[in-house]
């Protein structure tokens, strides 16, 4: 047999692939560089073949088919008309680009199918993943599914997210037997209840201990992980675009680009993956976008005043953020035309003259001249009924002519797919950002899309390009301007749409109690000084909850910290001590946003616990939020041969 072997190194890892006699690239092996278990030996993916199998085994590699006798979920699953579904791809060439990249190109004269496979391992042991399809055929190639990433990973305990509105980023683990582990996401957004990330490994793997491996797909739309263990007892990782029938339909010629999936591997736990993780998105995501200048304490004007704007109450508003050491100032929902609750006014992105009957500018100024920055909060995507932009062009919903759609939150989703709709959007708020001194959109999404069809053909992932599309527009023609991603709190969260903003709204839940679990999750992937964090009112409005400023404020401390309460309503006490909170947060800023985040462990798990470390300090976080199982609580540690506290 011919084989053929490729290395590529970066942060310290180290991945060998190897192809024999022509046949697709696999994964040799995935270890440390120059390591005992480094990936040294290719024929360590040599395996013995199962009786009750074919001649040859299945061969696990990098784009597993079913044409080649791979019966498990295959890499790639297409069709002409119904006809000619099998393919068997071969290694036509290999680029090497230097030593942390290689691509593979594989072919299939007689399927008329070509992919093209990319692998980047970066600085910070990240390895970027790319995948994409062309038809080099003669007629029509419908795709119903192209794998962004395949891993064979040689572990079985699987940890995903799960959630809601108001509390999300909750862990799962399962251990996986037998069969396949699906998680898929049909909302059209990252979504609450199933964001894009997959953890697999060593058993019993915790924050500080086992090996284990992340797999990410950057995308903000539908989407599928899925682990599946092997009938010979193998498993594999796969991640991709959740594609509806017809979505991707590509003439001769045509190519379908998958999105950008992440993988990472730590054999120091969960901890160790995050470092990785945190530090790949700060420099090779994020920049000099957020490093640049300390992330500015935040004003948001939602949970103080909700739809009830003056402008003498909001000048109050802001004298008081000013007051604390607020930053930045932002105006929430309630500020366009006839904006007086949530059933109307969508898409009509001029302010309400009876509210502001001079405008925002008078506002706006104010705020500046406090010594504030000034933002709004905006969301493009949609549309009321009742909006003189629906009223004029009732085609411009996408969906199905002629249907019901279900709403959400009363609105509808516009169809961005559509030059001419997009062209609307972009021209509103380019006057917007070109009129006042704006420095921050905070963009929401608050539904989920149905019907995502667009002129009659499924469109949910040309809906999700053309948001991106959108956003780098405005960021082109606005350079200054930063965005955060909000949807309904944390359902736009992902490294793609990072690509594009500052900031997450981590939750539309402010309740401290809540917060630390939902926060503890977002930080296994994001880094504290994305993650909106707001000292909210004294009653929590999504549990009614009553918890002390200093809990409020010690939970948002860690994060990019905020506040969002009537600050009017707080005593003058409450007042001072939210400046001293304030003041804290910026001594310790550059330590916050900068600095090494490990979660801590305890025997009791109502004590939520981390450390943030940066040269030479270390800030801890315990929080009880449960009534300890012990009347005298252990003692924990702030990670291997760190401080007890």
């Amino acid at each position: 047999m011919a084989s053929r072997t490729w290395r590529i190194e970066g942060g310290g890892q180290a991945l060998l692939f190897r192809s024999v006699d022509g046949a697709p690239p696999e994964l040799v092996g995935w270890g440390e560089a120059g390591g005992a278990e480094g990936p040294d030996d290719a024929r360590l993916a040599d395996r013995a073949v199962p009786h009750g199998m074919l001649d040859g085994g299945e061969r696990l590699d990098l784009f597993p088919e079913a044409g080649r006798g791979f019966t498990g979920q295959p890499a790639i699953e297409h069709h002409r008309a119904g006809r000619g579904g099998v393919s068997q791809l071969r290694l036509a060439e290999a680029e090497v680009a230097g030593p942390h990249a290689v691509v593979f190109h594989l072919a299939d004269t007689v399927a008329g199918l070509a992919v093209r496979l990319s692998f980047r391992l970066h600085a910070q042991g990240v390895l970027e993943i790319g995948a994409e399809a062309a038809n080099t055929g003669e007629d029509a190639l419908d795709l119903a599914w192209v794998a962004a990433a395949v891993l064979p990973c040689p572990h079985a305990e699987l940890m995903t997210f799960d959630g809601r509105w108001a509390r999300e980023f909750r862990t799962v683990r399962q251990r996986l037997e037998t069969g396949l582990a699906l998680k898929e996401n049909r909302t059209g957004r990252t979504s609450h209840h199933a964001p894009p990330f997959l953890f697999a490994g060593s058993e019993g793997f915790g924050e500080d201990a086992g090996e284990v491996w992340a797999l990410h797909l950057a995308w903000s739309g539908n989407s599928r992980l899925l682990a599946e263990r092997l009938r010979d007892g193998r498993v594999q990782l796969q991640a991709g675009e959740l594609l509806a029938p017809g979505e991707v339909i590509l003439q001769p010629g045509g190519r379908y680009a998958a999105p950008v999936a992440y993988a990472a591997r730590s054999t120091a736990g969960l901890n160790g993956l995050s470092g990785r993780m945190h530090a790949f998105l700060r420099t090779e995501v994020l920049g000099a976008r957020t490093a640049a200048r300390p992330r500015p304490v935040t004003f948001n004007t939602w949970e103080a005043v909700y739809f009830d704007h003056d402008l003498d109450g909001l000048k109050a508003l802001a004298d008081a953020a000013a007051a604390v050491g607020v930053e930045r100032f932002v105006l929430d929902d309630g500020w366009f035309k006839g904006r007086d609750d949530d059933t109307t006014s969508l898409g009509d992105w001029t302010p309400d003259a009876r509210k502001h009957p001079a405008g925002l500018g008078p506002l706006a100024a104010y705020v500046r001249s406090l010594g504030m920055s000034f933002g709004l909060w905006v969301e493009p995507e949609m549309a009321n009924a009742r909006s003189d932009l629906l009223r004029a062009h009732p085609d411009w919903i996408l969906g199905e002519p002629g249907r019901d759609q279900p709403l959400g939150r009363g609105q509808y989703v516009l169809d961005l797919t559509r030059p001419e709709v997009a062209d609307d959007i972009f021209g509103q708020l380019d006057r917007l950002l070109s009129d006042l001194p704006i420095d921050y959109l905070k963009w929401d999404m608050n539904r989920d899309l149905t019907h995502a069809v667009s002129r009659g053909r499924p469109a949910a992932g040309a809906q999700t390009r053309a948001v991106y599309a959108l956003m780098d527009r405005l960021r082109a023609e606005h350079p200054g301007v930063e965005i955060e991603s909000c949807s309904s709190g944390g359902g736009r969260a992902d490294y793609a749409v990072l690509g594009r903003t500052e900031r997450v709204w981590t939750s539309d839940c402010n309740d401290p109690v809540d917060r630390q679990a939902i926060q503890r999750g977002f930080s296994l992937v994001f880094p504290p000084e994305i993650m909106g964090a707001h000292v909210g009112p004294r009653r929590a409005h999504t549990t009614g909850r009553e918890t002390s400023l200093e809990f409020r404020a010690l939970t948002a401390l860690f994060g990019h910290m905020g506040a969002e309460g009537d600050l009017r309503a707080f005593s003058d006490a409450e007042q001072e001590a939210l400046a001293r909170w304030i003041a804290l947060h910026k001594r310790f800023r550059s330590l916050l946003h900068g600095g090494r985040l490990r979660r801590l462990t305890h025997d009791d798990p109502g004590l939520l616990a981390f450390t943030v470390e940066h040269e030479g300090e270390a800030l801890v976080s315990a929080a009880q939020v449960e009534t300890p199982l012990r009347p005298v609580p252990a003692w924990t540690r702030a990670g291997p041969g760190g401080c007890a506290c």
